[in-house]
C-alpha cells in the first residue's frame, strides 16, 4: 500500500450479562432464577459469546478474529458492515457443520474497523498470513520468488540471480517459478550476452581474465577487455530481451554482424554470429509464449477427491518464465471460487502484483479484490480476468491441464505414503501411522564446525519449512584447551553421542515450553536417529531426563561395511533387527535417514565456507562491511592490513585515527 490506512482497534471486552443495563426491576419482586449457564465449548456458548460482542459492533467495515480457549487465533475474517457479519454467527440453523465448530470452540473475539472494504480485505489477508488460522483457507508456501537482476551499483553491472529485498537502482525481471529455471536462464543468457558473473570483490582482485572468459561467458571487464562502450551494448541487449523485444534485439544483431562483416571485421562478426545462434536456442526453448500478453499471472484451479491443486504461471513479456503447483489448506465444504478467491489474495500478500491476473473461474466479489491489490501498489489499475476465449483460453486450459496432472501425482503419492506409513507403523510396533517423523544427524569434520540436522516427514511427504538445524554450542574444536574451572563443560572433539544429546535436549525442551499441551503439531509420533546402540541411548538419557515416554525412538545404523540394504534397527527393550532386503519400508526408511544426512552435511558445509572466508578484520570491534573493503582495496589482504604500521592505516580512505589506533592494537595484542 501506499500508505498505512487509518484503522481503529475496538477493545476487546468480555461478554458481560445480556440483559440490557438500563432495564428496570420492580421494587420488591423476587430475584428471577438464573438460567443454566450453556456448557463451555458448545455451540450455544459459542453463539451467546458472539452475541455479545455483536451489540457494541459499528455499521463500518473491518476485519475480525475468532479465538478459542488456548488463545490461538481460529479464524479471521473481513465484512464490509462489521455488525451484519458478525451477527450471522448467532444464527445456528444457518451454519455449516464447519462454522459450527468453529463457533463452538469460540470464547474471545478481536476486531479492527478499517476505512474501506478492500482496505478490510487486504488486513484480513496479511493477518491470515501471520497467523494461519485452521478454519481459513492456508498458502502452504509463501517463499518468496527468485528474479534475475542487473546490478547497476558498479561500474560494470552484473548479470546475478536475486530474492529478497529491492535495491532501487538495479533492475528486476520475473518472477520465475524457482531457483532452477532462474539458473537455467542465466546459463543460458550468458552464451548470448557474456556479461560478468562474479562478484565485486573477485572482479576487483582478478589480474587476469578467469575461465568465464576462456570459454566465452564473459567478456573479461575486470581486466580491460572490452571498452565501457561495447560492454554497455551488451546490458542494453540484455535489458532488451528480457523486456520482451527479442526481434529487436536479434535484428539489431543481425545488423551489427553484417556491418562488422562489410568492415572485414571477421572475428567481430563471429562472435556476433555465435550470440545471435544462442539468441535462437534461448527461444526455441520458451514452451510457451504469448505475445500479446505483456504481464500476467495464472490461476488454474482443480478439484478432486476433496484436494484442489491451485497452477500458478507467470506470464512476462510474452514469455513463460515457469509455472508451481500449490495444494492450499481449506474446508471440505468450501466452492473452488472460494478457495481459489482466498488464495489469489493471500498469494500477493507482500509480492508485486502483475498489470493481468487470469482465473480458471469467475472469482466472488472479483472486483473488491482487484481493487485491494490495486490499493497496495498505489492505485495502479489491474484486472482479474476469467478467460473464455482466444489466447489467454489457451494458456488457462494448459495451466489447467498442468493442475489435473500435478493433483493426480499428488493423489498418488498420498496413497502410497500412508501405505508406507502403516508399514512402518507395523515394522516397529506403534498403535497407528506416524503423522509426523523426526529424523536427526550431525556432520563435523574431527569437531569443528559441528552442527546437528533435524529433519520431518510426513502423510505428505518431506516437510520442508519444519526442518531445523542446530549449531553444536559445546563442541571443542581439536586441540582446544579444557575449560576453566566452573565452566559448564564442553563435548570433546568427535563426541558423536553429546553431540546428539544436546540437539536433541535443545528441541524437546524448546516443545515442552512452547507446546505443552501437544495440540500444535510440534511433537513427533517417531523419531529416529543415524546411528547405532550408543546414538539411542544417548537420545534414552534426554527423553528420560525431559520425562519424555511417549514417543518412539529408533536408531538406524548401516550394515556390514556400510552397505545399504542390511541397515540395523535399535529399540529400547528389543533386540537390534533388520528388514527384508526388499521391503518397500526399508528403502523408506533409508530414503528418511539419507536426507537427513544430506541436509546435515550441506548445512555443515555452508558453516565451514563461511569459516574459510572469514578474515581477521571480522574480530576487529567497529569494523563494518564498508571499512573493510577500503582496507582490503587500500593493502589488498588482510594479512597486509595485520602487518601494516599506525601511519599506513590512517591513510586509508574511511579510517580515522582512532579506527586506524583500535585496528592496529588488535592486530599487536594477539586478537
Amino acid at each position: 500500500m501506499s500508505g498505512k490506512p487509518e484503522i481503529d482497534v475496538l477493545p476487546v471486552i468480555p461478554p458481560a450479562d445480556l440483559r440490557p443495563a438500563n432495564e428496570d426491576v420492580p421494587a420488591g419482586a423476587a430475584d428471577p432464577v438464573p438460567e443454566a449457564a450453556p456448557a463451555e465449548g458448545s455451540l450455544a456458548a459459542g453463539t451467546a459469546i458472539i452475541a455479545g460482542y455483536v451489540r457494541t459492533l459499528p455499521r463500518k467495515p473491518g476485519v475480525y478474529r475468532m479465538i478459542d480457549a488456548k488463545g490461538d487465533v481460529l479464524y479471521v475474517g473481513k465484512a464490509r458492515l462489521l455488525k451484519s457479519r458478525v451477527a450471522s454467527y448467532t444464527q445456528p440453523t444457518r451454519l455449516s457443520t464447519r462454522l459450527m465448530r468453529m463457533v463452538s470452540a469460540t470464547v474471545a473475539m478481536e476486531f479492527v474497523v478499517t476505512d474501506s472494504e478492500a482496505e478490510a480485505l487486504l488486513l484480513e489477508n496479511n493477518l491470515i498470513k501471520r497467523f494461519k488460522p485452521r478454519f481459513n483457507v492456508l498458502l502452504r508456501d509463501d517463499k518468496s520468488f527468485p528474479y534475475i537482476v542487473i546490478r547497476r551499483d558498479h561500474a560494470w553491472p552484473q548479470l546475478a540471480k536475486h530474492r529478497g529485498a529491492r535495491n532501487e537502482t538495479d533492475e528486476y525481471f520475473g518472477p520465475f517459478a524457482s531457483a532452477g529455471a532462474v539458473n537455467r536462464t542465466l546459463y543460458t543468457l550468458q552464451r548470448a550476452f557474456p556479461l560478468r558473473s562474479c562478484s565485486d570483490s573477485i572482479f576487483a582482485n582478478r589480474t587476469r581474465p578467469c575461465l568465464q572468459y576462456q570459454i566465452k561467458r564473459c567478456v573479461a571487464p575486470c581486466v580491460g577487455r572490452v571498452t565501457d562502450e561495447e560492454y554497455g551494448s551488451i546490458v542494453d541487449d540484455v535489458r532488451g530481451f528480457l523486456g520482451g523485444k527479442s526481434r529487436e534485439v536479434q535484428s539489431q544483431l543481425s545488423q551489427r554482424m553484417e556491418t562488422a562483416s562489410a568492415n572485414l571485421e571477421f572475428e567481430r562478426a563471429a562472435v556476433l554470429r555465435d550470440r545471435i545462434r544462442a539468441l535462437t536456442a534461448i527461444q526455441s526453448h520458451q514452451s510457451i509464449e504469448i505475445s500479446e500478453i505483456e504481464e500476467a499471472d495464472v490461476f488454474a484451479a482443480h478439484e478432486e477427491g476433496g484436494q484442489i491443486c491451485v497452477q500458478v504461471f507467470f506470464v512476462r513479456a510474452g514469455n513463460n518464465l515457469g509455472n508451481k503447483a500449490y495444494f492450499p489448506s481449506h474446508g471440505k465444504e468450501l466452492e473452488i471460487a472460494d478457495v481459489l478467491s482466498s488464495f489469489v489474495g493471500q498469494f500477493y500478500s507482500g509480492r508485486p502484483v502483475p498489470r493481468e491476473i487470469l482465473v480458471s473461474h469467475p472469482l466472488p466479489e472479483a472486483d473488491l479484490l482487484a481493487a485491494a491489490l490495486s490499493l497496495s501498489t498505489g492505485n495502479r489499475r489491474i484486472e482479474i480476468i476469467c478467460p473464455q476465449r482466444g489466447p489467454r483460453r489457451d494458456l488457462m486450459e494448459h495451466a489447467l491441464a498442468n493442475a489435473r496432472e500435478a493433483l493426480g501425482r499428488r493423489v498418488a503419492e498420498s496413497a502410497s505414503q500412508r501405505k508406507l506409513l502403516d508399514g512402518v507403523a507395523q515394522a516397529f510396533g506403534l498403535d497407528a501411522p506416524p503423522q509426523r517423523i523426526e529424523v536427526y544427524d550431525n556432520s563435523h569434520i574431527q569437531g569443528s564446525d559441528a552442527v546437528g540436522g533435524m529433519i520431518v516427514a510426513g502423510p505428505e511427504g518431506f516437510q520442508k519449512n519444519h526442518y531445523r538445524k542446530f549449531n553444536i554450542r559445546t563442541a571443542a574444536a581439536p586441540g582446544a584447551a579444557p575449560a576453566p574451572d566452573g565452566a559448564a563443560p564442553g563435548i570433546s572433539a568427535g563426541d558423536d553421542y553429546g553431540m546428539m544429546r544436546e540437539v536433541l535436549t535443545r528441541r524437546f525442551k524448546r516443545a515442552l515450553k512452547e507446546d505443552p499441551a501437544r495440540d500444535k503439531g510440534l511433537w513427533p509420533d517417531l523419531v529416529l536417529i543415524d546411528g547405532g546402540l550408543g546414538q539411542l541411548n544417548a537420545a534414552l538419557e534426554v527423553f528420560t531426563e525431559l520425562a519424555i515416554d511417549d514417543v518412539a525412538l529408533v536408531s538406524i545404523a548401516k550394515g556390514p561395511d556400510r552397505d545399504a540394504g542390511r541397515e540395523r534397527f535399535f529399540m529400547p527393550g528389543r533386540p537390534p533387527f533388520s528388514l527384508e532386503a526388499r521391503d518397500p519400508v526399508l528403502y523408506f526408511l533409508q530414503r528418511l535417514r539419507d536426507e537427513a544426512h544430506r541436509f546435515a552435511i550441506g548445512t555443515h558445509r555452508t558453516r565451514r565456507s563461511m569459516g574459510i572466508s572469514r578474515s581477521g578484520l571480522d574480530e576487529v570491534p567497529g569494523i563494518g562491511a564498508a571499512r573493510k573493503r577500503a582496507l582490503l582495496h587500500h593493502f589488498g589482504s588482510a594479512r597486509a592490513v595485520a602487518t601494516a604500521t599506525l601511519e599506513d592505516l590512517q591513510a586509508t580512505p574511511g579510517v580515522s585515527r582512532t579506527m586506524a589506533k583500535k585496528i592496529y592494537d588488535h592486530f599487536r595484542s594477539g586478537g
